[in-house]
């Protein structure tokens, strides 16, 4: 990490650089990240999601409503997201509050998803536990049938949530496991002890971690 990224006083923008940097390199799907949640019995648990927007609202993923993970999100609305691009050397963490999309914004993005998409998100129950492989192969051919010559409309019980960050953490590969951890933290105004740098607007501020 350069010392000009270490100095950027706005986490997101450094974030989009290195976005880009992974979008124009050779890695198959640079949008791939791990999202954990905690449910109301406290137990965590992660999966592989897909991140299909960011900017300075936050970071934009869509699911089944009804699965585990959206259960557990409104159980308790605190998320965290980690996307690794190992060729690159970096890794994001980010840490905040999630929150659903306006139901315009999840009906925009499911009108540009290949229609095969589309009808997998109203055959499957997502999580749930189903009889056997042939009842969602027969579930997905009921709902060709349904939808045929048709658009096939958002299902209410699916959309985007977003996580608003108020932590994140740029990780950058070093030889010896002498690894550059660089922690951005939205805080009020006033720095604490320990800050490098500042941005009053947004109020983030960033602290250099040991590896």
């Amino acid at each position: 990490m350069s010392s000009t990224e270490i100095n950027d006083p706005d986490p997101i923008h450094l974030f989009r650089k290195w976005y880009l940097e992974a979008v124009n390199s050779d890695i198959s799907d640079p949008t791939i990240m791990s999202l954990a949640t905690v449910g109301k019995e406290g137990r965590p648990s992660a999966r592989i999601v897909l991140l299909k927007d960011f900017n300075e609202a936050g970071f934009v993923f869509y699911t089944n409503y009804r699965s585990r993970k959206s259960i557990q999100l409104d159980a308790n609305p605190w998320a965290a997201l980690v996307i690794h691009w190992h060729r690159l050397g970096h890794q994001v963490r980010i840490e905040g509050r999630v929150e659903k999309l306006p139901e315009k914004e999840s009906d925009r993005y499911f009108k540009s998803r290949p229609r095969g998409s589309k009808l997998g998100a109203w055959a499957s129950e997502q999580s749930q536990p189903i009889h056997s492989r042939e009842s969602l192969d027969d579930a997905l051919l009921n709902v060709e049938e349904e939808f045929r010559d048709m658009e096939v409309p958002r299902p209410p019980h699916w959309g985007g949530y977003r996580l608003i960050p108020d932590r994140i953490e740029f990780w950058t590969n070093r030889d010896d496991r002498m690894h550059d951890r660089i922690l951005y933290e939205l805080k009020p105004a006033a720095g604490s002890s320990g800050t490098e740098t500042e941005n009053d607007e947004n109020s983030w501020t960033s602290t250099r971690l040991a590896p």
